[in-house]
């Protein structure tokens, strides 16, 4: 193996030393070295050490299309406003087959085209490449809206609050609604600024808004209606209709048939309920004039339902039924000759409960057939009566015609006595027809009228008026003179104060008391009159009177 060897910087023995370079010569002391010359530094180059200022781009303004969306039905035409834009517009649809869209460049408008139901978008351009999208949807309306109504009703007078209510269910009928669509408007939003007095007019604007969901197009409009409160006597009723069996509905059918005369007022109480696992039906009352001559009707009705709380529903019945009678506040009907008028409409969807009460009043035409029915919510509710045989049902309720609709009691009390006890729905009634008696006495209108003496003449004493149920948990509806006074669900057994009197040193006051057990309580119930015991007050937090 061979190996280089690195030359070494020590002199071999023997050889001579390079001679010294000549010594450079010293400087004299006295001479300083001369300074060189200095370049001045160049100036910082500003655009190199300054920080960079960022070039602004002015914002475009952006294309506004007012309004931002169009909802159209096929066939119809929908123009919007195209601000914002700069040179020509241009538009395009996302799916032509269902709306297309053309502009008018000196108008500053679009216009669009519906052509099928469904939904897509329409962009606008402009010059500056800037774009809008427009939402479309194409659906057809969820109904239509008349522009007029008439309603003929009674009252003496007819409150604000019924002349709304009427109102509204003239408007409603006139409607048009697609199947699935609902009415949302209530009666809250109708002006009414007076009491319609007997024989006098007035004309309401009654606001209709039609939904269908995503189904339909949102319609909304005016129905102005024509209110006449027309001049019909008080008549008190002969008999009571009742109808209730079967209560639980398993099946569709007739429920209750009977004929109403003119001159002879019959009331009519119904009370259905349609429980779980059961389609969603309607109850419907319909009246046949089989004659070739028309029929003039006035019926005052209280209905409630559909609802969940079987003693509210039967309370709400009562209490607007008692509340309208008391005013003589009822609907006016013409049915025409050979012909069956609806007069009844009411949605009972399962687990729900639907309960009226009216009274029918034939004020000119030849008999009328009454036909209670219970059908799928879906079917049509106007037409001709299908006979069929009545709907019976596994646990009989009451359902006939009792010939006691109402009750009138006077009675006395003095201070010095025992305390009065009057009885309400204690007196079963029996049936004109095959069928249960009335227990309870649902339905029958109860007038109790009381005059109270103190004959003490020193002192003024207190008394009080008290409800007392005795069958269960009772709601109740009560005019005392005039006044309604209501109860919420009432504990059996239970000491309720329903109204307070002074009788002064040797005086007496008479009171009356309206009133009418309801659906879906347990009666009887006793009216109480006594002395004031400190008790709740009526409208206190910690009674149920209200």
């Amino acid at each position: 193996m061979a190996f280089v060897l690195a030359a070494s910087a020590t002199p071999r023995a023997g050889a001579q030393p390079a001679p010294s370079a000549a010594p450079a010569a010293s400087p004299a002391a006295s001479a300083s070295p001369a300074p060189l010359p200095q370049a001045s530094p160049a100036p910082p180059d500003a655009a190199a050490t300054a920080t960079p200022v960022p070039v602004e781009t002015p914002t475009q303004p952006p294309i506004i299309v007012d309004p931002a969306g169009a909802a159209l039905s096929p066939g119809a035409t929908q123009t919007l406003r195209v601000m914002q834009v700069i040179g020509a517009i241009a538009v395009s649809s996302a799916d032509p087959a269902i709306a297309d869209a053309t502009v008018d460049q000196t108008l500053r408008t679009l216009t669009i085209f519906g052509r099928s139901v469904g939904r897509t978008v329409v962009t606008v351009r402009d010059d500056r490449g800037l774009t809008r999208d427009v939402a479309v949807r194409v659906a057809f309306p969820a109904g239509s809206i008349a522009d007029a109504a008439t309603v003929r009703i009674s009252g003496e007078p007819a409150s604000q609050a019924f002349v709304r209510e009427q109102a509204l269910s003239a408007a409603a009928k006139r409607a048009v609604l697609r199947p699935g669509a609902a009415i949302l408007t209530t009666a809250d939003s109708i002006s009414v600024p007076r009491p319609l007095g007997v024989d006098n007019v007035v004309t309401v604007d009654v606001p209709i808004i039609i939904q269908g969901g995503d189904t339909y197009l949102t319609v909304q409009g005016t129905t102005h209606v024509r209110v006449e409160n027309v001049a019909v006597p008080r008549v008190r009723p002969s008999k009571l209709l009742v109808s209730d069996y079967p209560e639980t509905l398993r099946e569709n059918g007739v429920l209750f048939t009977a004929d109403i005369t003119r001159g002879a007022a019959q009331r009519f109480l119904y009370y259905h309920f349609n429980p779980a696992g059961q389609p969603g039906r309607r109850i419907v009352l319909k009246a046949e004039n089989l004659s070739s001559q028309p029929a003039i009707v006035q019926y005052i009705a209280g209905a409630a339902g559909p609802g969940v709380n079987e003693m509210e529903v039967g309370h709400l019945s009562t209490q607007r039924f008692l509340v309208r009678q008391v005013q003589n506040e009822g609907t006016v009907v013409v049915l025409p000759p050979n012909s069956t008028t609806t007069i009844v409409d009411q949605r009972l969807p399962a687990r729900n409960v639907v309960s009226g009460l009216m009274q029918l009043n034939e004020v000119e035409g030849a008999p009328l057939h009454l036909t209670l029915i219970a059908q799928n919510e879906g079917d049509p509710v106007d037409g001709p009566v299908v006979a069929s045989a009545l709907l019976t049902g596994d646990h009989p309720h009451a359902r006939g015609i009792y010939s006691i609709p109402e009750f009138f009691f006077d009675y006395s009390y003095n201070t010095d006595g025992p305390d009065l006890e009057v009885p309400i729905g204690q007196i079963p009634l029996p049936n004109l027809v095959q069928g249960q008696a009335l227990a309870g006495d649902y339905g029958v209108l109860q007038q109790v009228t009381v005059r109270m003496s103190n004959y003490d003449p020193r002192n003024a004493h207190n008394v009080a008026l008290y409800a007392n149920p005795r069958g269960g948990r009772a709601t109740g509806t009560f005019i005392v003179d005039g006044v309604l006074v209501q109860a919420h669900a009432m504990a059996p057994f239970g000491h309720y104060k329903l109204r307070q009197y002074t009788l002064p040193p040797g005086g007496f006051v008479r009171t009356v008391i309206v009133t009418m057990p309801e659906g879906g309580s347990s009666y009887p119930l006793r009216l109480i009159v006594a002395a004031d015991d400190g008790s709740a007050a009526p409208g206190s937090s910690d009674s149920p009177i209200y």
